[in-house]
């Protein structure tokens, strides 16, 4: 890796199928680019339905990655994976078997089409910052660690699962 590399977090999640297997395997397909770099994963996560709640509870992790890839190229090679898993995008918040969203990118803020950065609502989610806490507690946004958002989040029947290296199948 070059001296550009970038400090990324990613969401994974789903809850269709083996949602583990799938964001074992989708990590595996961004490190097979010499330009990513896992860093840190964090342990799979139980955790109720948000947004849509008639569906499976899902499974939840994070990921530090190290890129040089742009934003942009990191999104395409995240949703590249979704696709090769056979990402099915019938409703929004719905079951699925992968999402991955990039949560952070560096100190960067972007607004595009598709692609916004800091993630808009990660701060609100339990689901993403519990794992985020447990790979990254001292990592600051809008002034505070991510331990002490977490704090302030409801996180009720969210389960850590025992296997701490459950992506490295």
């Amino acid at each position: 890796m070059s001296s550009r590399t970038e400090r990324v977090f990613l969401s994974l999640g789903g809850n269709l199928g083996d949602p583990a297997e799938a964001m074992a395997t989708a990590l595996a397909m961004l490190v097979s680019d010499p330009k990513v770099r896992v860093v840190a994963v964090s342990s799979l996560y139980r955790t109720p339905p948000w947004g849509k709640i008639d569906q499976p509870d899902f499974l939840n992790a994070t990921a530090e990655l190290a890129t040089e890839h742009a934003p942009r190229a990191l999104l395409e090679r995240c949703l590249r994976a979704e696709r090769r898993l056979k990402r099915v995008r019938a409703e929004r918040w719905g079951p699925r078997l992968i999402d991955m969203d990039i949560l952070v990118y560096g100190d960067r803020t972007l607004h595009e089409d598709g692609l916004e950065i800091p993630h808009p609502r990660m701060l609100d989610r339990a689901f993403v910052m519990v794992p985020l806490a447990e790979i990254a507690p001292d990592f600051e946004l809008s002034g505070k660690s991510i331990r002490a958002h977490v704090a302030g989040l409801d996180v009720s029947g969210i389960d850590r699962l025992p296997d701490p290296d459950w992506w490295r199948r």
